[in-house]
């Protein structure tokens, strides 16, 4: 008797797994923020990026230098400003702001010349469970499953429905959840991402 009841819980359990419908809409903090054309992260400078600084009626305080190892550019008359992790604009307002010791209202401009650590800066990554882990630079439109193609699919110890996206979001560092299964063999799209540049794809694999 107990055995036959053991059984019969035991068929109930798995009738009612599959009768569990497919998973709800996410919230809106499970998801990352919508990628608006004109929030588009701003290029900020790296090592090696060389600028070009402008001081308007001032051609000798203008100057040409590279960024820097410690994120820092030297500037005539102010010395050091930092560049590193900084746009354009920061870095004109910053020396603008520096050189008002010697100069009435300074007008700063920067003009970026070369920018050879925007190979990495502007990189999506995919690593974990794919035919081969991809680093390439972001393309505009990409989504995850763009780059998951990329890397040639996921691979056959993938698990795909616990994949995560990493991407920084105003300056924190966040994770999302991925379900990429439901991607590749349900159709539904709702967690196929438009990528921006930075982002990270994780897919773990099955532990055997």
């Amino acid at each position: 008797m107990k055995n036959m009841r053991y059984l019969t819980l035991l068929l109930l359990a798995v009738i009612l797994a599959g009768c569990v419908g497919p998973r709800g809409p996410l919230s809106e903090e499970d998801r990352p923020p919508d990628i608006q054309a004109s929030a588009a992260p701003e290029f900020r400078l790296g090592t090696g990026d060389v600028l070009s600084v402008s001081v308007w009626k001032n051609p000798d305080l203008s100057v040409r230098v590279p960024v820097r190892p410690d994120g820092y550019i030297s500037v005539p008359l102010v010395g050091d400003v930092l560049a590193g992790g900084r746009t354009p604009a920061e870095i004109a307002a910053d020396t603008e702001r520096k050189l008002t010791q010697f100069i009435r209202t300074p007008k700063v401009s920067v003009i970026i010349e070369e920018i050879p650590s925007a190979e990495f800066q502007n990189r999506v990554r995919v690593v974990g469970g794919v035919a081969e882990p991809k680093s390439i630079s972001h393309r505009d439109g990409m989504t995850i499953i763009d780059l998951v193609l990329e890397a040639g699919g996921v691979n056959e110890f993938a698990s795909p429905n616990a994949a995560k996206l990493y991407r920084t979001v105003d300056g924190v560092a966040r994770v999302y959840d991925v379900y990429l299964d439901d991607i590749l063999s349900e159709g539904l799209l709702d967690t196929n991402y438009p990528l921006v540049p930075g982002d990270v794809i994780t897919i773990p694999e099955r532990r055997f």
